[in-house]
């Protein structure tokens, strides 16, 4: 089952990702059943994954716990998927949610289980683990909805006179503004807000920003080349990633040095075994101007649209795109 789409605000790359992965699935060794989830949450039987997505009289998918079988309505009939394969990105698909009614239903799933998933969508409890264990992140602070503002010169005294502010439990950008005084930093937590109501607000920092991608689980993981995303805009927002004009450009490997690369792969293996992750991830960093090497964040269900950062890597490291599914759903299906 290729499951898509989602509650989150990041519904439609969820979707522009799906279609790469149909797309790459061998039809000679899969059947492959189209789970689509609507924006308020509801799962749906698609009959084929076109460019517009009307689920008006489709049959609707209900699990049934513990059988691995999802019942069709009206019709009664059952699927009873081999494994379910998530391209699912944000709340209630990305943070453990998913994984967990999978795990009810006793069907495998590609990817990280229910912990390593809502620990590493929530970007406060990652960077606490991580500085836990000796992993380098970006100074921050956190806010809570109803707690009262804090002002930007007491932030500033600490973090530095340019802000990220970010919705903590979000992904693709959404929501994150850099602020650079009391006005913005007010309008940049109400944006915030309207995502998460816990907001992280970091030191921004002047910065190369260099990704990994890792594959497998527990000791056979492996970490792929580095990459660097070369944004087109002051920072690498959601335009920047998505837009069809975006100039933002992917250097694949990276131009760094090869003891550099290594100790970067390195610590993206460590941050993976920390945070228990399993059979993929995209652990993305910042090196700062001064050569300060943060770890930036985990990504446990990277991009799979014709941009996205993750199967590059794994290309560059000579696993095709097609090559790559098959390796995520065997290492599902080994665990």
């Amino acid at each position: 089952m290729l499951l898509f789409g989602g509650e989150s605000s990041e519904h439609t790359v969820s979707i522009s990702s799906a279609r790469n992965v149909f797309a790459a699935l061998d039809d000679t060794k899969y059947d492959v059943v189209l789970g689509y989830i609507d924006q308020i949450g509801k799962w749906w039987l698609l009959d084929n994954l076109s460019d517009q997505i009307d689920n008006i009289g489709l049959p609707q998918l209900l699990p049934v716990l513990g059988t691995g079988n999802f019942k069709v309505l009206p019709t009664n009939e059952l699927i009873t998927p081999a494994v379910i394969l998530p391209i699912l990105h944000g709340a209630n698909g990305e943070d453990g949610t998913v994984q967990g009614l999978a795990k009810l239903m006793h069907i495998p799933i590609v990817g990280c289980k229910v912990s390593a998933s809502a620990i590493a969508m929530d970007k406060v409890i990652t960077k606490e683990l991580l500085e836990h264990n000796n992993i380098k992140t970006v100074p921050y602070e956190v806010h809570i909805l109803g707690e009262a503002r804090p002002s930007f010169n007491h932030l500033s005294n600490r973090l530095g006179s340019s802000l990220f502010v970010k919705p903590a439990r979000s992904g693709s950008s959404i929501g994150t503004s850099k602020v650079k005084n009391d006005n913005e930093l007010s309008i940049a937590l109400s944006e915030a807000h309207k995502y998460d109501s816990k907001v992280l607000i970091e030191k921004a920092i002047s910065a190369r920003e260099l990704e990994v991608g890792m594959l497998g689980s527990g000791l056979k993981a492996r970490a792929s080349v580095v990459g660097e995303i070369c944004p087109d805009r002051e920072f690498y927002n959601f335009e920047s990633k998505y837009d069809v004009n975006s100039q933002t450009k992917v250097i694949i490997p990276a131009d760094i040095s090869a003891e550099l690369s290594e100790e970067i792969r390195n610590i993206a293996t460590h941050a993976y075994r920390v945070l228990g992750c399993e059979g993929l991830a995209r652990i993305d960093f910042f090196l700062s101007d001064d050569n300060i090497l943060y770890l930036n964040e985990v990504n446990t269900i990277p991009g799979f649209t014709n941009i996205s950062m993750y199967p590059k890597l794994w290309r560059q490291e000579g696993l095709t795109y097609s090559g790559l599914i098959d390796a995520l759903i065997s290492n599902a299906l080994e665990k």
